[in-house]
């Protein structure tokens, strides 16, 4: 074998001629002999409970095959679920009950699509309706404390101490809306049985985990469930669970005994797939005169559903960033009447660090000191609340080099300093992390007769690229040519791995691949027989020293704001990240800049709406739920430092999250800049900008 660089190559993907030609087929291009589809019915009222459902009044339409509903639905295991609950939102059909508004009372199944819709549209469902509470305060009766999961110790110091010490103090209150995750497919599943064995072809991140929430759900061995997701057109965190489309078919193909389809229109996916819950932060900052942090306190409240537990972890770069004698953090959590939230693009992380990053921003105001310097002055010599050593840390490095790169020195840090004819020009700034990692994954790799290699991963690929970079990645582990790799994944039957989220993704499949390679290097080869390697990472992961692991980035920004309309454009965009050893700087800076777009969205456009008279969503579709279009995006410039993660095969880190996290507070400080108004609730709407 002889070594071949692959890993920090630019490559194309390899799956890119089959997407732009349409060859790429998604979970609802599947062909499929017999196939029938359903549509399903969504609850108008946000609690109640089911009176009648007149399937009576459907039966006798074209091409219509039944109804499922929860009298006649298959019974559902009572003890499975999403697993931060009883219920996860997964428990469909299974009893009258209405804990939302967008809950699944009935299935439509039919000969084709358009009359399974006719049906459904027609089918008539009444209801006793009860009152209910989607009010999202902080202050709510109802709040608790929100679980600890991976949170890890809270506090340090003496907070009213150092509070009271200090020269200057921040004490502000910030506030995110609900966001959806909207990615460009739809959630789609066919399933069917072949024999006493379930088959389904799926959109989500992780066919694996999939599958044993699937086999668990419908009490089968997980033998008896195969998932399939060949290609995905985005998931954000909206596909990292089971998702009600695949608990619908599975129903469907169970009770006609045939395949069954289920794709959820538009309004569906808003209204039954989960998204980012709404955050109220208070956050109070102190510091000595020359900008030395004393005091941090970042206490932010999330709604949540009764249905399942969730953590939206916005303390997660409050204990990470800065360094200061007491840190205190707390997470609250408000039950609501609303669909169970989950994980969006850069969870916890995005919210938290668009109100940790706006009061930074306050308090280098209120010292009348630089807020590239207040961050530089801060930077920690270890984690600041674990204590544990950063296994690397670039942040300075992002800082440093993007000021240089943006033209930061030149900035007059008073506002509405700048004007170009009527429109006022602002510029801010925002630094943070993301935790990194990997999660135990199964590898196997083959030594074939013609000198090509087999790789096997229940890996999933987005649309990030995936494909490319691992077979990259596997390339250089088995020092040879990309052309000589063969690359199985997105099937269930390959194994344990990692689902595509959290950022771990390449990292924990990277791991197993690397692994599977080292071995099978070491064994004595006929190149006449083939020779399989099979490897787990757990017990390499269990051996992994504790340490702080992060991505980390510092995102600049120009923005321009007409102070008689308050709209504001986005001019500039400059990302500098530190993510590991870069394996495609192409599809790297693909992802990163579509995380900034994401954040310039998050900062001027998404905004989730409930009618608090009905509890509904009023805006559940992309007229009403507004995201960023091409003419929102601005001049995008995304780079990498040098970074490497120590003890990780490559020295890679996840690179899929952080382009999101800090954006919306540079836009938001930028927009002060610029009009000397403060922005502490997002989305930045003209309203809120025209005083």
């Amino acid at each position: 074998m002889n070594a071949v660089n692959s890993i920090g190559v630019a490559r194309p993907r390899i799956e890119g001629q089959a997407k732009v030609t349409g060859r790429a087929r998604y979970a609802a291009d599947k062909p499929m002999r017999d196939l029938a589809f359903g549509s399903v019915v969504v609850s108008t009222v946000a609690r109640g409970r089911i009176r009648d459902i007149d399937v009576a009044a459907v039966k006798g339409m074209p091409g219509v095959l039944g109804v499922i509903d929860y009298r006649n639905a298959p019974r559902l295991n009572p003890e499975a679920g999403h697993f931060f609950g009883p219920d996860g939102g997964l428990q469909l059909l299974q009893d009258d009950v209405i804990p939302f508004a967008g809950r699944a009372v009935a299935l439509v199944v039919a000969e084709t699509l358009e009359q399974a819709k006719a049906a459904a549209d027609t089918l008539p469902v009444t209801y006793d309706q009860e009152p209910h509470d989607t009010g999202f305060t902080a202050d709510h009766p109802n709040a608790r404390p929100a679980a600890p999961l991976f949170d890890g110790p809270e506090d340090i110091g003496d907070l009213e101490a150092e509070l009271a010490a200090s020269a200057v103090v921040v004490d502000e209150r910030y506030h995110t809306p609900e966001e959806h995750c909207s990615a460009m497919e739809p959630h789609s599943a066919t399933a069917w049985w072949e024999g006493e064995r379930l088959q389904a072809i799926d959109s989500n991140q992780g066919p694996f985990f999939i599958a044993t929430v699937l086999a668990t759900l419908f009490s089968l061995g997980f033998e008896q469930v195969r998932v399939r997701t060949e290609h995905v057109g985005g998931g954000f965190g909206s596909k990292g669970m089971c998702g009600p489309q695949l608990v619908l078919a599975t129903m469907g193909a169970t009770l006609f005994r045939r395949p069954v389809r289920v794709t959820l229109t538009r309004d569906q996916v808003f209204l039954m797939t989960a998204m980012r819950p709404a955050t109220e932060q208070p956050i109070r900052l102190g510091a000595d005169a020359d900008g030395r942090l004393r005091a941090i306190q970042h206490e932010p409240a999330f709604e949540l559903s009764p249905l399942a537990e969730y953590i939206e972890g916005c303390t997660e770069p409050t204990k990470t960033l800065y360094a200061a004698p007491a840190i205190r953090t707390r997470n609250t959590a408000v039950p609501l009447d609303i669909l169970p939230p989950y994980s969006m693009r850069g969870p916890g992380a995005a919210p938290g660090s668009f109100a940790l990053e706006s009061a930074m921003d306050e308090l280098a105001e209120r010292l009348g000191l630089d807020p590239l310097e207040l961050r530089l002055r801060n930077e920690p010599a270890v984690g600041p609340v674990s204590g544990l050593p950063f296994s690397s840390r670039n942040l300075v490095a992002c800082l440093r080099t993007g000021a240089e790169r943006f033209g930061w020195a030149t900035r007059d840090h008073r506002p509405r300093t700048r004007r170009e004819g009527h429109l006022l020009v602002g510029t801010g700034m925002a630094a943070t992390s993301f935790s990194v990692g990997a999660f135990p994954s199964v590898a196997s790799i083959t030594a074939e007769v013609d000198g090509t290699f087999t790789v096997i991963i229940a890996a999933t690929d987005l649309g990030t690229g995936a494909r490319t970079a691992l077979t990259a990645i596997a390339a250089d582990a088995l020092a040879i040519d990309t052309e000589r790799v063969r690359l199985r994944i997105s099937d269930s039957e390959l194994g344990p791995a990692w689902s595509a989220g959290g950022s771990r993704g390449t990292t924990s499949w990277a791991w197993a691949i690397t692994e599977a390679a080292a071995q099978l290097r070491d064994q004595p080869r006929d190149p006449s027989r083939r020779v399989t390697v099979t490897v787990d990472t757990t017990q390499l992961l269990n051996d992994l020293p504790s340490m702080e692991r992060h991505a980390y980035s510092a995102v600049f920004t120009e923005v321009t704001v007409d102070p008689a309309t308050g709209e504001v454009r986005v001019r500039r965009l400059l990302g500098m990240f530190a993510v590991g050893q870069v394996v495609n700087p192409l599809t790297a800076r693909s992802q990163v800049i579509g995380g900034m777009i994401g954040g310039l969205s998050m900062a001027l456009h998404e905004e989730g709406v409930r009618d608090q008279v009905s509890g509904r969503h009023v805006n559940a579709d992309f007229a009403g739920y507004h995201i960023a279009a091409h003419a929102d995006v601005p001049d995008i410039e995304a780079d990498f430092v040098p970074d490497y993660e120590p003890g990780i095969p490559f020295g890679i880190k996840g690179a899929g999250e952080i382009g999101n996290v800090g954006t919306a507070a540079a836009i938001a400080n930028a927009v002060w800049h610029a009009t000397g108004k403060r922005q502490r609730r997002l989305p930045i709407r003209l309203d809120r900008v025209v005083e």
